[in-house]
Parts: C-alpha cells; structure tokens; sequence
C-alpha cells in the first residue's frame, strides 16, 4: 500500500512539473511575443512648444497684467511698459518731419516761382531776338540808302544837307543794332543763370525729399519702438515662469516669461537601437503617466529622429581616438498624441511617461 502511494505521489509530482513547464514555456513565449510586439522605454518625457516672452526696447514696467499659471488667449496683453520716453521722442521726431516737410514745400514754390520766371524769360528772349531782326532789317536799309546819297551827292545832285540826314539815319540805326545785341546778350546770360538756379533748386528739392523721407523712417522707429512697450501674448497657453513684476527696469532681449500652449504636446522617447529595428512612423503608441497611475493616453509614432541623442550632443563621440568602448545608444522617437486623448490637459511638460510602440 505504501509502495503504492509512493508511486502516485512520484508521478502526480511528475506530472505537476511538467505542467509548471509547460506554463513557464508558454508564459515565457507569451512574454517573449508580447517583448517583440510591444516596445517600451522609460527614457521618455512630454515636451512641447515653449514660446519665451522678451521686450523689444528697454525700460520700467508699468503694469502687469498676469500672474504664474494663467492661461492666456493669443494676442492678450501680458504688461505694459512705461512709454514717456518713447513719446516723447514720436514727438520730437513727428515735429523733425513737419519742419523737413515746411523746407520742401517752400523749396518747391521756389521753384515754381523760377520755372514761372523762365517762361518770361524765354518771351523776353524771343522779343530781343524779334527786335534786333527789325533793326538789322533798318540798318541794311539806311545802309543802301546811305550809298545811294553818297553817289548823287558825289554827282552834286542832291543838296548836302540831305546827305547827312541819310547818314545819321544810317549811324541811328547801327546804334540800335548793337544795342538790341547787348540786350540779347544779357537776355542769353539770365536765361542761362535762371536755368542754373533751377538745376540747383531741383537738385535740393531732391535732396530735401531723401531728408523727408529719412526723418518719416525715423519717425515710423519711434512708432514701432513706442508700440513694443505693449507686450501680446504670442500664443494661446499658461503663463509659466514668470520672472517680472512691476517696476522692474528691463532689457531689450531679456527673458519675461514663456506661454506654454498644452494642446500642442509630444512625447520624446529615447529607445535603444537595438529596439528600433521594427519601429515605424504610423505605429500605435500606448502612454503611461508616471503622475496618472491605471489611466492611459494614445497616440502615434511620428517620426524616428536622424542620429542618436550622443551625436548631437556638446561632446559628440570620437570614435577614431583609439580608446572607443561600445555602448549601446539611444534613438529620440517622437510620438504624437490623437486628437482629444487628453481633453483635461493632463499632460504638463517635462513629465516622465512610459510608452508602448505596438508594432503589430
């Protein structure tokens, strides 16, 4: 009886091993399979678009309209600067073009003036020309007439008296022809002075027009600068690290804040290279939150990044230095999340995750 027992003892033993083995194989393949088909890491973290906050100009900070955490709608106003400086000198350069503006205009009518002068001018040109041609025509006149004199009074024809009117009449006329040759002379001369004045006026017209529209850009600076002592919000999203508070004197440049814009965040994860071999873009991804234990959130592998985090890093690896050990590297992938996966705004920046890649 006991040789009995002894025996069903020694083969339900038998038998017990070899279901724990058949359970231990197949909880091994099952996990095996389940490795090869669900790739995860926990070198993964939420990130996303951090839009810095800065001033364009300098000075002392007016009001300031939010605190830490606020979400913000775009184009919000987050703070004012204080703008005296900045109008006074609109001001000053709005009073520079107007004066700019006065000199070109009363250059211009200068010029009118002169462009009005050289039309009379022109006339009084062609009224010397006319009247020396009328005098020439006269003195040739007299002149034959004078010659005619001459030979009767030769002949003892004429009286003599008549012979000296003819030629006085002769003198007269040449008189008038070198006078009209003087006056179309000086005719000549002011007509060129009067084009000259007007090159000359032209050309400080153009001059004084850059100098307008010089002072109009410095102006339109002044403007530009004086509208940037208003600062919009550059995006929807929360107010996060907030280092301004007012009456604080700042600097062209320096950092004021960030607006963090929650509904556009991703997941980097960091695989090994030896995980990526089956990773694709278009694959589901399974996300666990270190801060939300049991709840899950979804989304998609976007695409696998183009070297190894090492490579892009300060000191990139020299593998050529003759002391090269082999590591296993890591391979930034990012993940997208679906649309309304966190409908809450769960998800904050920088929050360690744990994503699953289901390849098949």
């Amino acid at each position: 009886m006991n040789d009995l027992m002894n025996k069903l003892k020694g083969r339900l033993g038998l038998i017990v091993l070899a279901i724990a083995i058949v359970i231990s194989a197949g909880g091994f393949y099952a996990y095996q399979k389940y490795r090869n088909t669900h790739i995860s890491t926990e070198d993964a973290y939420v990130t996303g678009r951090i839009h810095t906050v800065a001033s364009k100009v300098p000075g002392t900070v007016k009001f300031l309209l939010v605190i830490d955490n606020q979400f913000v709608k775009e184009k919000d106003k987050l703070l004012e600067i204080d703008d005296q400086d900045y109008s006074v000198k609109v001001r000053e350069s709005e009073s520079t073009v107007g004066a700019e503006k006065a000199r070109l205009e009363e250059i211009s009518s200068r010029a009118e003036v002169a462009r009005k002068q050289l039309v009379e001018f022109n006339f009084r040109m062609e009224s010397v020309k006319a009247n020396l041609r009328l005098h020439t025509v006269n003195l040739k006149q007299s002149e034959i007439d004078l010659q005619r004199m001459q030979r009767l009074f030769d002949k003892k024809i004429i009286a003599e008296e008549q012979y000296e009117k003819a030629k006085t009449a002769y003198e007269g006329n040449l008189a008038q022809v070198e006078a009209a040759k003087e006056q179309l002379s000086q005719a000549r001369a002011a007509l060129d002075t009067q084009n000259a004045l007007i090159k000359q006026m032209e050309a400080g017209q153009g001059s004084q027009k850059s100098s307008v529209r010089q002072k109009q850009e410095t102006l339109q600076a002044d403007r530009l600068k004086r509208s940037y002592t208003t600062i919009y919000a550059p995006s929807s999203g929360y107010v996060t690290k907030k280092s301004v508070e007012a009456g604080n004197q700042i600097q062209a440049g320096q950092p004021l804040m960030a607006i963090v814009p929650l509904t556009d965040v991703w997941i980097i994860a960091n695989y090994k290279e030896t995980q990526l071999e089956r990773v694709k873009p278009g694959q589901r991804v399974v996300i666990k939150v270190d801060s939300y234990p049991g709840k899950k959130f979804y989304g998609k592998v976007e695409s696998i990044m183009a070297g190894t985090g090492a490579v892009f890093s300060i000191f990139p690896p020299e593998n050529a230095t003759g002391n090269y050990v082999k590591v296993v590297q890591r391979i930034p992938v990012k993940i997208v999340l679906d649309p309304g996966t966190d409908p809450d705004k769960l998800l904050r920046v920088g929050m360690s995750v744990e994503p699953v890649i289901l390849v098949e």
